[in-house]
């Protein structure tokens, strides 16, 4: 029996459990990753002050996102293709975050559709929108996420164009995937997957199949998907969207105090501090570094959330220290959900609150609110200006 004690931990059953492309779809950046890499290592530059002799009891973790109360203030990110790390993946982490009382929120790209997450997703069920030029599917699923009870959309603003991840290419990892030899005799050594994939009937995108002009299966699908992320998307399109949504507004792939400042004027109720796990613009900077000059200039006008290279509930401490009202995690619940389904996306949760538990107790601190940068040591040069 493993005992699991961190993310690592899930990340390595991860690994041995879920097809090689898929694995490196997850574990994977853009060009030579070298914003996938620093999103996590920034992290370890900044230390935790350690304070002792203080009443540690009754300790609160718990935070608001969005207004609503949380667990902890972290919320389950949108992830592309997670119903192919593990069968009704989708689902399953839904089910885990509605139990564990954080929020999930759904990929446009999902394996499971709107209507099948929310039959089992809890009151923080948002959905993640990516602009397509094909304006009548983004009114449909807009109307679908609000039917299905939707309580946020989620407009990724970073992925006008796709980044080049090399490993995708060389596995062959299309929409759909490509069945070359390598992929299915690799496939053949995951017996475990390879038979709950083939007891569900969900194995293509539901958001999409069906629901598109033209495209009725899978090779449709990936012509229509191939020429559709809008290159075109500006803020004006966003107050478009903005007015036919009609509820709570998330903006996604913020990385500039610039755009963080059009982002609250066109009327977000949160940012999210992101560079899309470094699978966009290899070079740009971490999120973390990012972070104290986005709420420099915006912070108390809109909520600010922190995604990209979150691992650990020291973290997930660490972005609350710099700034940020709440965080996003990506990879650290699929690790759970590639490694054990729905137990181990509950397992990733309960790994992050007890870290996020703990480190702030022995920063001297029993409610994450109070938690601040004074807790806090962060190197003279970790907010470098560049010229």
């Amino acid at each position: 029996m493993t005992v699991i004690t961190c993310i690592d931990d899930l990340k390595h059953l991860h690994r041995k459990r879920t097809p090689k492309m898929f694995w490196e779809y997850c574990y994977s950046g853009s060009y030579t990753e070298q914003t996938f890499r620093e999103n996590s290592s920034d992290f370890s530059k900044i230390r935790l002050r350690q304070r002792v002799a203080r009443d540690l009891s009754g300790r609160d973790i718990s935070g608001q996102m969005l207004g609503e109360k949380v667990a902890m203030p972290v919320a389950l990110a949108p992830v592309g293709s997670c119903g192919m790390q593990f069968p009704d993946g989708e689902i399953l982490a839904a089910r885990a975050a509605a139990r564990f009382r954080v929020p999930f929120t759904l990929s446009t790209m999902s394996i499971c559709s709107i209507e099948d997450v929310a039959e089992h997703a809890g009151p923080g069920f948002w959905f993640q929108l990516y602009v397509m030029r094909d304006e009548d599917f983004v009114d449909a699923i807009i109307e679908r996420a609000k039917r299905a009870g939707c309580s946020a959309l989620v407009v990724t603003l970073d992925l006008q164009v796709l980044g080049q991840r090399h490993n995708d290419l060389k596995n062959g990892l299309t929409s759909p995937p490509r069945p070359t030899l390598p992929n299915i005799l690799n496939i053949a050594t995951k017996p475990r997957w390879a038979m709950a994939m083939a007891r569900t009937p969900r194995r293509q995108f539901r958001n999409i199949v069906g629901h598109v002009k033209g495209v009725t299966d899978l090779a449709d699908l990936a012509v229509w998907t191939n020429e559709q992320f809008d290159p075109k998307l500006d803020w004006s399109k966003v107050a478009r969207i903005r007015d036919q949504w009609g509820g709570k507004l998330i903006l996604k792939g913020v990385l500039d105090a610039e755009d963080a400042q059009k982002a609250v004027d066109v009327g977000a109720d949160a940012i999210v501090v992101s560079n899309h796990g470094g699978r966009q613009l290899d070079g740009a900077l971490s999120s973390i570094r990012v972070l104290p000059s986005i709420v420099r200039a915006v912070g108390g006008k809109t909520e600010i959330w922190l995604d990209s290279g979150i691992r650990s509930g020291q973290d997930v401490l660490k972005a609350m220290g710099m700034g940020a009202t709440g965080t996003m995690i990506g990879r650290a619940y699929l690790h759970g959900l590639g490694a054990m389904g729905e137990a181990g996306v509950t397992k990733a949760l309960e790994v992050i609150a007890k870290e996020l538990d703990i480190s702030m107790a022995l920063c001297g601190e029993r409610n994450l609110r109070d938690f601040g940068r004074d807790s806090l040591l962060v190197p003279e040069d970790f907010e470098g200006r560049w010229v």
